[in-house]
């Protein structure tokens, strides 16, 4: 049999007839869209047909042919022939696919097994095997000529003349990719990129031949994601200089860092005649800033992260990037060093910050910072009043926001209820949900020139009439009009509710417009003022009012927040009773990720302006915290932060005046769990917990310090007379607040361990910059660029193929790796394992019990530990966290137990309510039919046997951006 057949089958010591070369590309397209590259790289079109010629082949080979079989086999040739070629195009689409021959032998040799075929599946590894050493025999006598002669490949160039590979270019390239990166081999990825090499390939796609090689490698060697990363940067490099100078152009890693610096300024200088880049930044001194480029920090990506600044963050020019990562970095921290006085000397100190990956401006910072419109902000949030040119004010609004990368939380708690009276009319208002629907329609609608689904979440008080209806809003039954399936919404409880709940009490329902006070009071005001409504509605002197058991709406929130994901739960008053910011409004609602606590009214819209440290990267040497690392981090983030509130681009006026008055930022952090995994602690731990509590106080402390170092170089906010900060009191000071009106309903660990004492008198003299300054933040796509754990998350999976708008990736938990390999039990075994439970260590026994503490995933986890460490952390915090909470097994008891604990525990808000309905790994490349492809781990996929579990921002919605 030819050595190229389509698929080669033989017995042992017998050779069959030759077959035709097989051919690539899947049945979802026409056969001759799809291409087989030869052994000798020539490439022939893909014919299904000869598959199943040749599967039944081996069959007769080694079954005989005698009439009564010839059936039989003839039937299952066809059928594994189509297992074949669908495991192969599966995945196609409409697009031709190129593969190689080898490739489909190995699919046939898979098929056999899965389909039980034994014998014949032995007999076709016996063949490959002799012909295997047939051809390497050949090989050796051929003379060197002749092989050289045989295997030179062409590739077409961009003009369309053909040239020959540079084979010595790929391997400095591969050997420049592997350098100093431990187990991991170039000469398997040049083997595995030339087996998708072929005779005419276009040159640009050499490139991706390498990526693609490296890519396959890494759910094994976790390593090997550097590697894809550098490798890509080849394809990076090639596409920014060709287009930068206007001529075909490469360079080699090495060879770029002696030009980085000439790249960068000829690439602002045609960024900005493309009006890509504010031409303000082509009046810096280039070649200064040039020469503080790091090219070594080019090195440091893992390929998920250079794939994401590439595909989605990178400038480019009708679809061209020309924007490598030093270069985006340094455009990100001229853009926020705008208006400082010695600004190519911050602008170095900003990019240093921002390239080391120890602190990450959010996405729309880095989406437009230095560009012609610099919307740098990333949440927003309004009040809505109750008219109607109020109403669509507001909607209007949320669509100028929307339109540039805004995140938005709306407060509808003031328009009146179902039912209420309209006196321009005469008539009864038909409540807030027809709004609503305006209100989320709007957000589909305007979509950022279809870069991304407007973000929007809505907020309603749990005393208004229409409370039961809005937390309908995303089921899919009922009236369509009266739903609204794209946009978030979130209940903002009072802590009397909470009250009642605990104490199986009623609780009444009321239109604001016959109570508007209770929108703006708080905590004892609110609860004397609301029982007299109640004896109001009970003397029959409310028009509008329902009265039922407060346990029973507790139950129905809970309810609908397991089915649809919402409402969220938060909390209005300790985001009042502890905003520093009481004098001068009141806090209605939080923003679209919960994590902004911002006071709003008809004259403000808050606006908050995000980033987050990169914890894991502050944990030293010696197993600890880094602390003189992480003030002086610290230092520059908030310079950077308070920075963009004067150089931001604002959309509506409102938004600036208040941005302006308060000057409120919001530092986070991120990596928390790549941080306990290098100190070695489990994040079900007491341990964890306790450092969960002083990492947050070194970051608070030292927040507020650099604040207050701000106010003394450019004065204090606008608001600051009169606020918690100008009395002395600080966040760790205002639970106290909290405390007098809850009493016993407050359980928060009250340990300090820093000189606060010395700090608060600094504020009260000094004063502050910011009204607000902290806040954690998702970080998804910031995290993925750093290459860290997302925001303060547990490992979601061990290994897992992640999904987002840059494609598909698979992420394997490197640190699990590294103790498996010190314990000598990282093998093939292992990572079929690791796929066939869906990344969880627990059911391996091999698996030493204190790695199965370490690396337990989120759904391993106790929820109560995920409560335990975030209420530590919001003692310290000004604002809030945006903090997912993960239950395996969701069920009433557990839930209503849960979500008691976060009130109680004194947490402000809490983000999605993750359950296992959608979130499995995808066994692609599991050799277990019964098992493979059981679910996908983040595309939102489902058994029809779950519910789909309720899509998080974090990881399953990969469309928002705002906070991250």
């Amino acid at each position: 049999m030819h050595s190229d057949s389509h698929t080669a089958t033989a017995q042992q010591g017998t050779q069959y007839p030759p077959q035709a070369e097989p051919s690539a590309e899947v049945l979802a397209t026409s056969p001759g869209q799809h291409q087989v590259i030869r052994r000798n790289g020539k490439v022939t079109g893909f014919d299904a047909s000869k598959i199943e010629v040749a599967v039944t082949k081996a069959f007769l080979a080694v079954e005989g042919g005698n009439a009564a079989a010839s059936r039989r086999i003839h039937e299952v040739s066809k059928e594994v022939a189509g297992q074949v070629v669908d495991s192969l195009f599966r995945r196609a689409g409409t697009q031709g696919m190129t593969v190689h021959i080898e490739d489909i032998q190995d699919h046939v040799e898979l098929a056999l097994m899965r389909s039980g075929h034994h014998k014949v599946a032995r007999a076709y590894v016996i063949y490959r095997e002799q012909q295997s050493q047939k051809r390497a025999a050949e090989a050796a006598e051929q003379g060197a000529d002749e092989q050289a002669e045989a295997a030179t490949l062409n590739v077409t160039r961009a003009d369309g003349t053909l040239a020959p590979l540079d084979e010595d270019r790929l391997q400095a390239v591969v050997a420049e990719a592997c350098a100093g990166i431990e187990q991991v081999d170039g000469e398997k990825i040049l083997t595995e990129a030339r087996r998708n090499l072929f005779d005419g390939v276009a040159e640009k796609d050499v490139s991706t031949a390498l990526v693609m090689a490296a890519r396959v490698m890494i759910e094994k060697e976790p390593n090997y994601s550097e590697v894809t990363a550098r490798l890509l940067m080849d394809a990076l490099r090639r596409e920014a200089l060709s287009f930068v100078h206007g001529r075909p152009e490469e360079a080699t890693q090495a060879q770029l860092a002696e030009r980085y610096a000439d790249y960068f300024g000829a690439y602002i200088k045609r960024a900005a005649e493309l009006e890509l880049v504010d031409s303000e930044l082509t009046r810096y001194d280039l070649e200064r800033l040039g020469a503080a480029l790091k090219p070594e920090r080019d090195l440091q990506f893992t390929y998920l992260g250079l794939q994401t600044l590439f595909d989605r963050y990178f400038i480019h020019s009708d679809g061209t990037r020309f924007e490598l990562p030093q270069a985006f970095f340094m455009r990100v921290a001229m853009g926020l060093a705008i208006n400082e006085i010695d600004r190519e000397a911050r602008a170095i100190e900003f990019y240093n910050l921002l390239s080391s990956f120890d602190f990450m401006s959010s996405t729309p910072t880095l989406f437009n910072s230095g560009t012609l419109r610099p919307q740098l902000s990333s949440c927003y949030l309004t009040s809505v009043p109750d008219d109607l040119d109020g109403i669509y004010s507001a909607i209007r609004d949320n669509a100028l926001l929307s339109k540039f990368a805004g995140g938005l939380g709306n407060d509808w708690t003031r328009v009146r209820g179902m039912g209420a009276h309209i006196k321009g009319t005469n008539g009864k208002s038909q409540g807030v949900v027809p709004f609503l629907k305006v209100a989320n329609d709007t957000a589909v609608a305007v979509n950022q020139g279809g870069k991304r689904k407007g973000a929007v979440c809505a907020y309603l008080e749990t005393w208004h009439i229409d409370i039961e209806e809005f937390i309908e809003l995303r089921k899919n039954t009922g009236d369509d009009r009266r739903r609204t399936h794209d946009m978030n919404s979130a209940n903002w409880i009072p802590d009397l509710f909470m009250k009642r709940v605990a104490e199986d009490g009623d609780w009444t329902l009321f239109s604001p417009n016959e109570a508007p006070d209770l929108h703006d009071l708080i905590g004892a005001d609110f609860e004397k003022r609301y029982s007299e409504y109640e004896e109001k509605a009970a003397r029959g002197e409310m028009r509008v009012y329902k009265t039922m058991k407060a346990v029973d709406l507790w139950r129905k929130m809970l309810g609908m927040l397991f089915e649809t994901g919402h409402p969220w739960v938060t909390f209005k008053d300790p985001c009042n009773l502890r905003s520093p910011q009481q004098h001068t409004g009141v806090v209605h609602s939080s923003n679209l990720c919960t994590e902004i606590t911002l006071n709003t009214s008809d004259d403000e819209i808050a606006v908050c302006n995000l980033g987050s440290i990169n914890l894991a990267a502050h944990i030293g040497d010696n197993g600890e915290l880094d602390q003189a690392k992480l003030e002086r981090t610290v230092n520059t983030a908030m310079r950077m932060l308070d920075n963009v509130i004067d150089y931001n681009y604002y959309s509506v006026p409102q938004a600036r005046r208040s941005n302006m008055r308060h000057r409120p930022v919001g530092l986070g952090i991120m990596g928390f769990q790549d941080a306990l995994y290098k100190l070695r602690l489990p994040y079900a731990s007491e341990a964890a917990v306790e450092f969960a509590d002083a990492s947050m106080e070194a970051v608070s402390y030292y927040t507020i310090k650099a604040s207050t170092d701000l106010a003394e170089e450019r004065g204090r906010y606008e608001s600051f007379p009169g606020s918690l900060w100008s009395q002395g009191i600080l966040p760790i000071d205002s639970v106290e607040k909290l405390a007098e009106t809850r009493g016993d309903y407050l359980q928060m660990d009250s340990t300090q361990r820093l000189e606060w004492d010395k700090l608060r008198k600094r504020v009260k003299k000094v004063g502050m910059r910011n009204s607000n300054t902290m806040a954690i933040a998702p970080t998804a796509t910031i995290s993925n660029i750093c290459g860290v754990s997302q925001s303060i998350e547990p490992t979601y999976q061990n290994l897992f193929v992640k999904s987002n708008l840059s494609g598909e990736f698979t992420v394997i938990n490197p640190y699990l790796v590294r103790d498996l390999k010190d314990r000598e039990l990282w093998d093939e075994v292992m990572v079929n394992d690791l796929k066939y439970y869906d990344g969880s260590v627990q059911p391996l026994d091999r698996v030493p019990e204190d790695l199965k503490a370490l690396y337990a995933t989120a759904f391993e986890l106790d929820t109560r530990w995920l409560v335990e460490a975030a209420s530590r952390r919001q003692k310290w915090i000004d604002q809030a966290q945006s903090l997912n909470l993960y239950m395996a097994e969701p069920s009433g008891p557990k839930l209503d137990a849960l979500y008691k604990l976060a009130w109680v525990r004194g947490l402000k808000t809490t983000y999605y309510l993750r359950s296992m309905g959608a979130t499995h790994v995808e066994k692609s490349t599991v050799a277990d039919s019964s098992r493979a492809n059981k679910l996908n781990a983040v595309s939102g996929g489902q058994q029809a046997s779950e519910p789909e579990a309720p899509k998080a921002c974090s990881i399953l919605d990969p469309d928002c951006e705002a906070c991250q």
